[in-house]
């Protein structure tokens, strides 16, 4: 089960750079992880500051 990222993101790019392979990129509103790269170690979700990364 992948990590989404939900709209209380406030586009900091904290996650970005704590994925591990590389799955979180910026997109036009908010960050966004592409569920077919994500390898589910949630450490993007323990890195965002406002909580908007949960578990899909």
């Amino acid at each position: 089960m992948a990590y989404a990222i939900g709209d209380a993101c406030v586009s900091c790019g904290a996650c970005e750079a704590q994925c591990p392979v590389g799955a979180i990129s910026a997109g036009d509103s908010k960050f966004e992880i592409d569920p077919a790269t994500c390898i589910d170690c949630g450490s993007c979700a323990g890195q965002c500051p406002v909580g908007a990364i949960s578990q899909e």
